[in-house]
């Protein structure tokens, strides 16, 4: 955790305290703690307020705040008195503030007030739920208020933000009050305020009404000419603003020395200067109240850690304008509304319009990601080359394009994620309404998490990364190509009820191909009904094939072709047609792709692709678009993702468990270890049972000792036979260094067990684990692991000694849904142990279920707790016990109880 050092004070306080925050209208904020130097800020905030603000905030015309209570309000105290300030354009325009009550120590006085240029811009709402998130990390569990009647702003800030407001009126004020406590309904009210807050900020960008191009050329090919040409030539709606010192014309149209010369302020620019100078040109476009920022510019983050360093710098001049940003490095953006058609690339091809978004990181690959569009027939609603993403990331996008009508398949190249948990969850709920297609590189490990338990060490990155994108909703792809076949599809088909496909077509081979590709892709090709091919028989001739695939024969015409796709599409059995139409001479028969477009035109709610061999032309019939591919195997493959996308939105909405897990008692058990160990490590292990008692893991009767004569103590307390254990935080796999006994039968035994591991352990060894010997049973493990990227995970497969051996296990993000335990359970290669294999006993599911919901939940609500290794768990048929645990907590910088939003 980051901790900030104020100037002129000792202080520190966590570094989430301070962010950057996005306001209702798209705009951005800087908040942080106050600080005793803000003295003369307080004095230049009050000066600016309108005798009304004032009145509502004192209760009385106060003109001038006197000097006392302005020091007052000033005070550094990150506990009991605590504001924060909003930053705009290098003023505090907002303080929002709480006071402990001293009388009741749980509860706080709450007062704001946000300069008048700046109120109903959302300023108040997201301060004040920041500042619930910092005093609910103090121990105040309540806020207090008094509010003028007629201050109805106020009450409204209270109610909008989520909270169960409570308030009477007493003595000519209002009394409000409101619990802190995280619920459903205040995290609801907290995702929609954010998700409205950053759709305003991309609709700055993507829509603007007026376009400064910064760097811009008259010499054709070079990027600042080619931008303004785009524009141009496009028919951008608005006005194009060409900034260029030495050029009084560029591309037909008036330019401009400086921004400062244009006649209004731009709604964006873009920046395509030499890397050293665009820190002076963003600046200026803050100084003149640009609305938003593309930056063309290279030379940044891509370079190493001194082009980070500068990129930040960018950004945070950028933000304290109230300006959002994409790339730098990037190739621009584009938007084809009729409203808008806004070009701002320099791709030599312009998007053709239609119901698909692309993002991409690459901003070369962009460029062919436009023009294999435009050739394919995909087009696009709008397009954005994110860059080095130093502001603007997908998340932003997804929520974008969430609620932008024109856009209904959004399409991603991806090469990292900003915020992996935030992408899941936005990502999962786009993508109910919205297909999302990713192809997402680099899927080799992603790096040492330096975590040593077998938990940890059975999660891999790329499997983490397939599991996470699949459970999100997201059709995840190897390459560019399939990229824009499922894309194509999704964009024009309905997807498939089910994977029942029939291939009907001119010839055996290719749909046989077609055939065997279905069966790898996990598509069924069963034979069509009794009915079915009676229909077929009755018009193809008697040499066609009519089982399925259905062949026409090569000299089938095009009225068999058609008949044949509509008596298939019309078996209720078939969920998905592919039709194949292979040209018997070099030149295609237009009739033949006519009739495959009036076919699907017949039955719109049943999918169809099409494959034309020596050819990748579009098949469209009075709108109606029929996907065509050169070969059949990348058809089966798109149709083979929009079938497991139906299949997900069958389960995307499976219920949560109930919570199953109190997280006071386990917050303070691991607040403790932290306030010892600030930077982490592994709980000693009281603290770990402690924790595991309170989560409710069933955890095997364990005592703890710190010497022999103890050990044996306990262990006579315990009854015979017991297990004896080396305990310390070093110790990872006890086996390999001889610090495990098992089935110890009298006291001499324990001793002799004790002195050994003494003896040969040494100073590894902090004490001794004394516990009653499990049943006879299966060997499990169950965990948590912490992706770098991903977040936490629950891992469950076979334990023991061979757990990393057999590296049998299966992994979830956490929490888990409904159906997740059982599937995990079902997902071993051992599950048929657990069932009853050959005689054996059957395990009682219910337990480990419930284990691995509580894990789940464990891992979600306490994030500090970043690593937890049962191995071995037994199960018998009468239960579960866990036989041996270890936890790992670690500083959590994004704590999502502190509701922290900041923009990346």
């Amino acid at each position: 955790m980051t901790a900030v050092v104020e100037p002129g004070s000792p202080s520190r306080y966590p570094g989430q305290w301070e962010c950057d925050v996005v306001l209702s209208d798209g705009g951005t904020a800087h908040l942080r703690p106050i600080r005793p130097d803000d003295i003369e800020q307080l004095r230049g905030l009050h000066s600016r307020l309108s005798p009304e603000s004032i009145y509502f905030r004192f209760f009385s015309p106060i003109p001038r705040i006197p000097e006392p209570q302005l020091h007052r309000l000033a005070e550094v105290d990150y506990r009991d008195r605590f504001a924060l300030v909003a930053e705009l354009d290098a003023l505090v325009v907002a303080v929002v503030r709480y006071d402990r009550d001293p009388d009741e120590p749980t509860a706080a006085e709450v007062a704001f007030v946000v300069a008048d240029d700046h109120q109903r811009r959302g300023l108040a709402t997201v301060m004040l739920e920041h500042l619930a998130a910092v005093a609910r990390s103090n121990g105040i569990e309540r806020f207090d208020a008094e509010t003028l009647p007629d201050n109805r702003a106020m009450m409204d800030v209270f109610r909008h933000a989520g909270f169960d407001v409570a308030s009477h009126f007493d003595s000519g004020v209002i009394d409000v009050s409101f619990p802190l406590a995280p619920s459903e309904e205040l995290d609801e009210h907290i995702e929609e305020r954010e998700r409205t807050a950053v759709v305003a900020s991309i609709r700055r960008i993507l829509s603007p009404s007026s376009i400064a191009v910064i760097g811009a050329s008259r010499t054709p090919g070079t990027i600042g000419f080619e931008l303004v040409h785009n524009l141009v030539r496009g028919g951008f709606t608005g006005a194009v603003l060409p900034i260029n010192p030495h050029a009084t014309s560029i591309a037909g149209i008036h330019a401009y020395a400086s921004i400062g010369d244009t006649p209004a302020p731009p709604e964006l620019a873009i920046i395509a200067v030499p890397a050293d100078a665009v820190a002076g040109v963003i600046a200026e476009c803050g100084a003149a109240h640009v609305g938003g920022i593309v930056i063309i510019s290279s030379g940044f983050a891509e370079l190493g850690s001194d082009g980070r360093a500068v990129e930040a710098s960018l950004v945070k001049t950028a933000r304290k304008y109230g300006m959002r940003v994409i790339g730098p490095n990037c190739m621009g953006l584009a938007n084809t509304d009729a409203s808008i058609r806004m070009n701002a690339t320099f791709a030599p091809v312009d998007p053709i319009p239609g119901n698909v978004a692309f993002m991409t990181q690459s901003g070369a690959l962009g460029i062919s990601l436009i023009d294999e569009s435009a050739r394919r027939g995909i087009g696009i609603s709008s397009f954005v080359s994110v860059g080095n993403k130093a502001d603007i990331s997908g998340n932003d996008l997804l929520r974008y394009w969430e609620s932008d009508i024109p856009t209904s398949v959004i399409a991603l190249y991806l090469e990292s994620f900003g915020n992996p948990r935030k992408f899941v969850r936005i990502a999962s709920r786009v993508a109910r309404t919205k297909p999302i297609v990713a192809v997402k590189s680099g899927r080799s490990p992603a790096g040492a998490r330096g975590a040593r338990s077998h938990s940890a060490a059975l999660a891999t990155s790329d499997d983490v990364a397939e599991l996470v994108l699949s459970r999100a909703g997201v059709t995840r792809v190897d390459t560019l190509e399939e990229l824009f076949d499922t894309t194509q599809a999704f964009a024009s088909q309905p997807a498939p009820r089910g994977r029942r496909l029939a291939i009907v077509g001119n010839a055996g081979g290719p749909a046989i191909l077609a055939a065997d590709a279905a069966a790898a892709h996990g598509l069924l090709v069963p034979e069509l009904s009794e009915a079915t091919r009676a229909r077929l028989a009755a018009f193809l001739p008697a040499a066609a094939a009519t089982g399925n695939p259905v062949d026409i024969v090569a000299s089938g015409s095009p009225d068999a072709l058609e008949e044949a796709l509509r008596v298939v599409l019309d078996d209720p059995e078939i969920d998905a047609v592919l039709a194949i139409y292979v040209p018997p001479l070099p030149d295609r028969d237009r009739s033949m792709l006519d009739a495959i477009a009036r076919a699907a035109a017949s039955r719109p709610d049943k999918t169809m692709l099409a494959t034309v061999l020596a050819g990748n032309e579009t098949v469209q019939l009075e709108g109606h678009t029929v996907p065509t591919y050169r070969f059949p195997e990348s058809a089966v493959r798109a149709l083979a993702h929009m079938a497991s996308r139906s299949e997900w939105l069958r389960t995307a909405d499976a219920t949560m468990p109930e919570q199953m897990v109190d997280c006071v008692q386990i917050r303070s058990i691991v607040g403790n270890f932290l306030r010892g160990v600030p930077e982490g490590g592994w709980l000693d292990m009281p603290a770990a049972v402690a924790l595991a008692a309170a989560a409710g893991l069933p955890l095997v009767e364990t005592a703890m000792v710190t010497s022999v004569d103890e050990a044996v103590a306990e262990a006579a307390r315990l009854g015979f036979p017991v297990a004896l254990k080396g305990a310390g935080t070093a110790i990872v796999h006890k086996t390999d260094i001889g610090a495990v006994a098992l089935s110890l039968a009298d006291e001499d035994a324990v001793r002799s067990a004790a002195s050994a591991m003494r003896e040969s352990i040494g100073d590894q060894l902090e004490g001794f684990v004394v516990q009653g010997m499990a049943l006879a049973g299966i060997e499990l493990l169950a965990g948590v692991a912490t992706d770098p990227a991903f977040g936490p995970l629950v891992i469950f497969g076979a334990g023991g000694t061979a757990a990393e051996l057999l590296k049998d296990r299966v992994v979830r993000p956490a929490p888990l849904n409904a159906t997740d335990p059982a599937q995990m359970i079902g997902g071993l290669r051992i599950s048929p142990l657990l069932n009853g294999y050959r005689g054996s006993p059957v395990i009682d599911h219910a337990p480990l279920e419930a284990l691995l919901v509580r894990l789940g939940q464990l891992a979600d609500t306490v994030p500090e707790i970043v690593e937890i290794d049962l191995n071995p768990m037994i199960a018998t048929p009468h239960g579960l016990q866990v036989v041996d645990l270890r936890i790992r907590a670690a500083p959590n910088v994004s704590h999502p109880e502190l509701s922290v939003r900041r923009l990346r």
